[in-house]
C-alpha cells in the first residue's frame, strides 16, 4: 500500500513495525532466524521492521509465535488493523458500489455533534439535492469502473442528511466560490442545487460561509476535510480517503479551518455570490 500523506497513519504503522522489532531482539533471534522460524524470506522480516508492507495477521501471529510471544499477538493485530484503517484506497471502499459506503456515516454522523466542513472542489454531501448527488456520484462510479448504484446510492445520502434539520447538531461549512461554479450536471441541475444553498443556509443549526475568488489568501486552498466533533478528521484525497486522530494533527486542522472561516463570507454576502452564480448560468 503507498505511503500515506496522514502522518498518523504512518506513525501508527511504525509503531507496530518498532513492537515486532523490539519483540525480535527480546527473543535473542535475528532477522535470518526469524525468516527461517516463520518460512519466509529474509527481506519481508526487513520490510516488516521498517515499516515498507504491513504485516497481515498471520504474519503477526507467525512472528509472535517465532518469538515465543504468542500472548501479544491480539494487541498488536488490533493495532495493526487501527493503523491500516487510517489510510483506505477508495477502490477498496467503494468495489461494491456507493450505496453501502453512504450507509456506512450514518452512526458517525448520528453522534456528532459539531461538524465543521472544507470544500474546495463540490458542493458538501450534507447540502447536495438529490440531481446534484445523482451527477457527481455517476462521474464517480464511471472514473472508478464500479458497479454502478447510483440511485440507491443518492437515496442514502439524502437519508443521512438529515442531520442537517433534525436532532442537536451544529454546521459550519465553508466552500471556495469556485465550487459555485463548477459545472457538476446540466445547467437545471446546478441551478437547482444553488437555489438549495439559498434556501438551506436559513436554517438554525447551519453556518454557510463563502470564500471568494478575490479573498487575500494567507491560507491556500486545500483538499476537503470534515472534522467531527474537534475528535476526528476524514480528508478526501483523489486515490484514498484519510482518517486523521492525532490531537496534534486535529488541532492543525482546526488551525486551518480557523483560517479558511476569516477569509470567508457569510448572510447576505454570500447570498449574493450565491446568486451571482446562478446568473452566471444563463
Amino acid at each position: 500500500m503507498p505511503s500515506s500523506p496522514s502522518s498518523s497513519a504512518q506513525a501508527a504503522r511504525e509503531a507496530v513495525a518498532a513492537q515486532l522489532k523490539e519483540m525480535r531482539l527480546d527473543a535473542g533471534l535475528t532477522g535470518l532466524e526469524l525468516a527461517i522460524r516463520c518460512g519466509w524470506h529474509k527481506a519481508k522480516s526487513s520490510r516488516i521492521e521498517n515499516a515498507k508492507t504491513p504485516p497481515s495477521d498471520a504474519d503477526i501471529r507467525a512472528w509472535t509465535r517465532a518469538c515465543g510471544a504468542q500472548d501479544q499477538a491480539p494487541d498488536l493485530i488490533a493495532a495493526s488493523r487501527t493503523a491500516e484503517s487510517m489510510y483506505v484506497e477508495w477502490k477498496r471502499k467503494q468495489r461494491t458500489g456507493l450505496r453501502r459506503l453512504q450507509q456506512s456515516y450514518v452512526p458517525l454522523y448520528e453522534r456528532t455533534r459539531h461538524f465543521r466542513v472544507y470544500s474546495s472542489d463540490v458542493i458538501p454531501g450534507f447540502l447536495q439535492t438529490s440531481d446534484y448527488a445523482t451527477a457527481l456520484l455517476s462521474a464517480i462510479t464511471d472514473f472508478r469502473g464500479i458497479p454502478n448504484d447510483v440511485a440507491d446510492a443518492v437515496e442514502a445520502r439524502i437519508a443521512r442528511s438529515h442531520v442537517i434539520r433534525e436532532g442537536r447538531h451544529r454546521f459550519a461549512l465553508l466552500v471556495e466560490e469556485s465550487v459555485l461554479r463548477y459545472r457538476i450536471g446540466d445547467r437545471e441541475t446546478m441551478a437547482g442545487q444553488l437555489g438549495y444553498l439559498l434556501a438551506v443556509m436559513s436554517l438554525p443549526s447551519v453556518s454557510l460561509g463563502v470564500i471568494p475568488f478575490s479573498s487575500e489568501r494567507r491560507i491556500w486552498p486545500m483538499e476537503a476535510c470534515y472534522i467531527y466533533d474537534d475528535q476526528l478528521v476524514q480528508v478526501e484525497l483523489l486515490t484514498a480517503d484519510v482518517t486523521v486522530s492525532t490531537p496534534s494533527e486535529v488541532a492543525t486542522y482546526l488551525k486551518a479551518f480557523t483560517k479558511l472561516q476569516a477569509l470567508a463570507v457569510h448572510g447576505p454576502k454570500a447570498r449574493a455570490l450565491i446568486t451571482s452564480a446562478i446568473d452566471a448560468l444563463g
